[in-house]
């Protein structure tokens, strides 16, 4: 037997048994630099400052945005692997989040999610901006999907907050399907300003709009 293999083993049994364990769960230290909340907004801002100056979707690309933001080509595609994706949080930069709800009347809950949709569409309709980004990320099905799950369902469940409290609280009957219910409060606004751009979205829609599917879902006597 080797006396000196056998006295580098023990040694090497030693050192492992020895070594603290926090040292050895230790976790290997963090590479790259963390993102820069600065140059993500001076992306976004050129890419919209781009467009409103007439630059179409086709004539933008990466390294061009790059240039107008001030910032390495490599600084925009550690953020984003393409042009669409970019686009998508353009677009999110440009949404709003619905007031959280006051939670003291169903009724006036539900106006005002209503009249946040119909300012929104009334936005949407007279920004030739926004239209020309939705255009562009609804023609591409993953990130449109992405955008409703991530912003047009979080406000979808503010409303459906507030239609289960008004069927906890006796004003809002029990029998019929919520998301069914949720479509007909929002489902006349989404019409005129998504389907029927010509249509109207006036003051007080808002207000008609629920008091007209509200007095039908009461609860009867």
């Amino acid at each position: 037997m080797n006396r000196t293999a056998g006295t580098d083993t023990a040694a090497a049994r030693v050192r492992t048994d020895t070594v603290p364990a926090a040292d050895a769960a230790a976790p290997a230290p963090c590479r790259g630099r963390p993102r820069n909340a600065a140059a993500d907004t001076a992306i976004i801002e050129a890419v919209l400052r781009m467009i409103e100056d007439g630059v179409s979707i086709g004539e933008l690309s990466m390294e061009r945005i790059a240039r107008e933001a001030g910032v390495g080509k490599a600084t925009v595609y550690r953020r984003w692997p393409g042009k669409s994706e970019l686009l998508l949080d353009v677009m999110r930069s440009l949404d709003t989040d619905i007031p959280p709800p006051a939670g003291e009347s169903v009724r006036d809950d539900l106006v005002g999610i209503i009249e946040f949709l119909r300012i929104r569409g009334l936005a949407k309709r007279n920004s030739a901006l926004l239209r020309t980004i939705v255009t562009h990320v609804k023609a591409q099905p993953v990130l449109w999907r992405e955008y409703h799950e991530t912003v047009v369902q979080a406000r979808r469940e503010v409303l459906l907050s507030v239609l289960r409290r008004g069927m906890a609280c006796g004003e809002i009957r029990t029998d019929r399907d919520i998301d069914l219910l949720a479509d007909l409060f929002v489902g006349p606004v989404l019409s005129r300003a998504v389907l029927h751009e010509w249509a109207d979205l006036p003051e007080g829609l808002a207000e008609e709009i629920v008091d007209t599917v509200l007095y039908g879902v009461r609860p009867r006597a």
